[in-house]
């Protein structure tokens, strides 16, 4: 078996968010796989502990996804810095949580803003280098709140359904080009914040697990190794899907 085609060695990866949980989890297996990585967020903090311990092969940037005037700089300045992007991880988003009849205009806006509008605009920028180039991967990470109903997530709910329409477009405009553009959809994804809530609610804990086939919640590392993946070149004919990698909760019962 030819294991080469599922290496990304060589090739140079951007993710937003990439400080902790699902982009933690990529970015750590992208460098396992041979990229280099750049992560980026807001917190420096954590972006320099996350690249002092993922090592040389990892680079960071404090960057604002909703500052979208910068983004054509910061890839201006990774390209001339590090590389030309290779693979483009959208991970970075904003949540709101309560009932859609309390969820304000503002609200809403607000999580359209960063999910869907600030996503574009770096994506944008990035496919005008990459078609150029003939090549490129871009990995959007939507929800599962984007495949079925989801109470009090109006807001995000409808940023990921957008996301997956956005997807589907741009693989259908720009994949001939030689970019292939998918999304995943995680499920239940465990994190100390996740644990502790189901922690305060065993009947949601149950009724979660009762839905899902695989009978666990999910780790960081189930999502990276669906995006490593998708970004290799072992993914060259898959562009425009979403993949739910929930452990069969979309389809449970």
């Amino acid at each position: 078996m030819d294991n080469t085609a599922y290496s990304l060695g060589g090739k140079t990866a951007l993710i937003t968010g990439g400080n902790r949980g699902i982009g933690l989890g990529i970015a750590r297996r992208f460098v396992e796989l041979g990229a280099t990585v750049i992560i980026t967020g807001r917190d420096q903090h954590a972006l320099l502990a996350v690249s002092s311990q993922l090592g040389e092969a990892c680079h960071f940037r404090i960057s604002d996804i909703d500052d979208c005037k910068a983004h054509e700089e910061l890839l201006d300045e990774l390209e001339h810095s590090v590389g030309a992007i290779d693979i483009l991880v959208n991970n970075a988003g904003r949540h709101c949580k309560k009932p859609s009849v309390d969820t304000t205009a503002e609200e809403f806006r607000a999580v359209l803003e960063t999910n869907l509008v600030s996503l574009f605009s770096l994506t944008r920028h990035c496919l005008q280098r990459m078609m150029p180039r003939g090549g490129g991967s871009i990995i959007n990470i939507s929800s599962m709140s984007a495949i079925y109903g989801l109470p009090q997530v109006v807001a995000y709910s409808s940023s990921k359904s957008g996301l997956l329409g956005l997807t589907r477009t741009l693989a259908s405009e720009c994949s001939c080009s030689g970019v292939r553009i998918n999304a995943i959809a995680p499920g239940f994804i465990e994190s100390k914040m996740f644990l502790d809530i189901m922690d305060k609610d065993p009947e949601r804990k149950a009724r979660i697990l009762a839905r899902t086939p695989m009978n666990r919640f999910g780790q960081p590392e189930d999502i990276a190794h669906a995006a490593a993946f998708l970004a290799s070149d072992g993914a060259s004919f898959i562009t425009g899907i979403c993949l739910p990698v929930d452990g069969g909760n979309a389809i449970g019962f």
